[in-house]
């Protein structure tokens, strides 16, 4: 009888050192991405007295590096598939690196937004490229579902810790400190992807470029979440807004008929075929429109409210920090063995009773009392989701695709933090300016307002736990079919 030959494990690209590296280094860009998307929040009321923003202006600090990372994200996931993912994750950090120095540097206000708006850009350039670079390095399930495990719990640690930082630093050596600090971050992805990352070869000629694809899919992209940042200052029901959103939906559709007839689609709609990865970006979503718009509540109240120094106002997301890192660790162990759906809808009701606790602020709040319950408590759900999110979006998904799934959940977490801002602070702010009109105290109306706006983002993410009933229960295993699939030549 002939012996029989058993199929050896794939060998752990974690357990070497190359491996644990390179999964370091993608991590700082996620981290990078995340945390800038908020560190400069606290520094606000320091950049404007500064560069003497107006308070109309002051807005685009924050929304300029929304518009362009939301607006160029499916273009930059899409070129990384076609012309090579560590070319372009290293172009985009450059990018990113030059911006923040030239932002840290701003003399005038107009050349700080400049500096932001460019800073999406490369923001949006190297996040779906490091993620899909992580997706197709890390294959094996062990090293799969750790890898995006400590991916996401990075991300989720990023958006807690920008606030933090973001006081820290603007208080200490200055707020053009949060701009500068990204730069050593850079130097080292800089200097390691080079001797880590294996250079992949281009995947398309460029006669098979859709053009046509790339240009609506960013004209609408663009259009949208601009038009989203500036609904609640031109007001909902105004000929700009509408017609700012029916232009988005116009360009977007004609994207969807382009690449149903193109050759060589920018964007291969078979794509939303994988199970689940629609019901988990709708779910990432849903839950980040209630997570940034919860931050950027709390951090208010903070200080207009209770009037908090900006470092202390950074220093109170310190705890929240440290639960999303806890709840990371944890949800990785979990879902090897539930998968991923209890993760994410656990986490997200989990997420839900913090923000609601956080909703019931009064007017001369405790910090002990008041805000510590509800921030630990969200972030015990934040990190939870956060990985149970990027696991399930990432899995099943063809090589040759993956920088447009990865790119995929970052547009969703973008679209997210701008609609909620858009819609969650037009309902405080609506609520706010009636109790002022009937002379109400100011600080009695602003935390009127938020108290209104934290029960809808409480509602915001029950409801993202009910659209994640329907993302695949995945443990993150990958089938070595997809993961070695290569596209046809172009």
């Amino acid at each position: 009888m002939p012996d029989i030959q058993l199929e050896p494990n794939p060998p752990s690209t974690l357990a070497a050192a190359r491996g644990k590296l390179t999964l370091a280094m993608l991590c700082a860009v996620a981290f990078l991405d995340f945390v800038d998307t908020s560190i400069v929040n606290v520094a606000l009321p320091s950049i404007r007295h500064d560069l003497h923003f107006s308070v109309q202006n002051l807005q685009w600090v924050l929304s300029g590096y929304l518009v362009t990372y939301g607006g160029f994200l499916l273009l930059g996931g899409r070129i990384a598939d076609l012309t090579g993912r560590r070319r372009v994750m290293l172009a985009g950090t450059g990018l990113f690196a030059l911006s923040s120095l030239v932002g840290g540097l701003s003399p005038d206000a107009g050349v700080l937004v400049g500096a932001r708006l460019v800073q999406g850009l490369g923001a949006a350039l190297m996040m779906p490229a490091a993620l899909s670079i992580l997706t197709t390095t890390f294959t094996e399930g062990a090293d799969r579902a750790k890898a995006l495990g400590l991916w996401a719990g990075t991300g989720g640690l990023g958006s807690a810790a920008g606030v933090f930082l973001g006081g820290v630093l603007s208080q200490g050596l200055g707020w053009r400190w949060v701009l500068f600090v990204n730069l050593p971050v850079c130097a080292v992805i800089l200097l390691g992807a080079p001797r880590l990352i294996a250079s992949d070869r281009r995947r398309a000629a460029q006669s098979g470029f859709d053009t046509a694809g790339a240009v609506l899919a960013t004209a609408g992209a663009l259009l949208l979440v601009f038009t989203l940042v500036r609904a609640p200052e031109q007001g909902w029901g105004t000929a700009t807004t509408l017609g700012g959103l029916a232009g988005a939906l116009a360009l977007l559709v004609a994207f969807v008929i382009n690449e149903r007839r193109s050759t060589h689609p920018l964007a291969p709609l078979s794509v939303f075929r994988i199970p689940g990865l629609a019901a988990a970006d709708a779910t990432q979503l849903i839950a980040i429109a209630g997570f940034y718009t919860t931050f950027f509540f709390i951090t208010l109240y903070m200080q207009n409210v209770l009037h908090y120094s900006q470092l202390q106002a950074g220093a109170a997301y310190l705890p929240v920090t440290v639960g999303v890192g806890l709840a990371a660790g944890v949800a990785t162990k979990l879902f090897v063995r539930t998968g991923t759906r209890p993760v994410i809808v656990a986490g997200a009701l989990i997420a839900a009773a913090g923000v609601y606790q956080l909703s019931r602020i009064p007017l001369h709040g405790s910090y002990l009392s008041d805000l510590l319950p509800g921030l630990v408590v969200m972030s015990l759900g934040l990190g939870a989701v956060f990985v149970g999110v990027t696991t399930a979006a990432n899995t099943g998904v063809p090589a040759d695709q993956a920088g447009l799934a990865a790119a995929l959940v970052s547009s969703s977490q973008q679209l997210g933090a701008a609609l909620g801002l858009a819609v969650l602070s037009a309902i405080a702010t609506s609520r706010t300016n009636h109790l002022l009109a009937t002379h109400t105290d100011q600080a009695d109306a602003l935390t009127a307002g938020f108290h209104r706006g934290l029960v809808v983002c409480t509602i915001f993410l029950a409801a993202a736990a009910i659209i994640a009933l329907r993302a695949t229960s995945t443990r993150g295993e990958v089938t070595a079919e997809l993961a070695e699939a290569e596209p046809e030549p172009a």
